[in-house]
């Protein structure tokens, strides 16, 4: 069993698909406590419904980034928390947490990466006209979506889509995505190797699957990265 901290700033609908997959047991981990930085967000409601302690940090009471994450760090260890989940947290992270999970923060991005990072990745895939669009989880350094890619998964764009009808699909996969590669960390199956070339994201292996190998359900793991699409 692996214990986890989420870090929310919205609605926590991520947040509510691994405390579901935790139910069903096709999640072996424990989500020890959910911090917040936005004092209003539903997120800090569906913690609270599951019995998980929910922790306020708001970003605008500290003096800098540093400080704020200094704060995040201390809340996770006081929690006994190994594995960081960014599940819809809408804020930049600095060295200062990255350094204290390294490698064990996680983040579901809505495009995939290395396509459309940062926001309104579904408004830039429908910008650019791409028919596959879909969502990536991937480890988080210090760039803006640029850390090891675990896990990918593609929904078509359709003709008549908007964002929010494109998003609405992406998050289904999210959903579905993120739990499972939270399972395969707590089976340690996450081997992140060093990049080949410098400027180059590592690779992530997950043992027991073969790279690049899709499922019926359109997931492909470990997937090697590709060519940059500039925004």
């Amino acid at each position: 069993m692996i214990v986890l901290g989420v870090l929310v700033s919205g609605s926590g609908t991520n947040l509510q698909a691994i405390l579901d997959a935790i139910d069903s047991r096709t999640l072996d981990a424990r989500v020890a406590v959910v911090v917040s930085n936005v004092a209003g967000a539903p997120a800090i409601d569906r913690a609270r419904l599951a019995g998980v302690p929910a922790v306020i940090l708001e970003h605008k009471h500290f003096a800098d980034r540093r400080a704020f994450d200094t704060a995040i760090a201390q809340t996770l260890r006081s929690h006994g928390v190994e594995i960081v989940v960014l599940a819809g947290f809408m804020r930049i992270l600095s060295e200062v947490l990255l350094d204290a999970f390294p490698q064990r923060i996680v983040n579901v991005h809505p495009s995939l990466l290395p396509a459309f990072p940062g926001v309104h990745a579904q408004e830039q895939a429908l910008q650019y006209g791409v028919r596959i669009a879909g969502c990536t989880v991937h480890l988080v350094d210090g760039g803006t979506d640029t850390g090891p890619i675990v896990a990918q998964a593609a929904v078509p764009v359709l003709d008549d889509d908007d964002p929010n009808r494109l998003g609405t699909r992406i998050l289904a996969k999210e959903h579905e995505l993120l739990p499972r590669v939270l399972q395969w960390m707590a089976e340690g199956r996450v081997i992140v190797e060093r990049a080949v070339a410098t400027g180059r994201r590592p690779r992530v292996r997950v043992q027991g699957i073969d790279a690049g190998a899709a499922d019926v359900e359109g997931v492909s793991t470990a997937a090697q990265p590709r060519s940059h699409v500039e925004d």
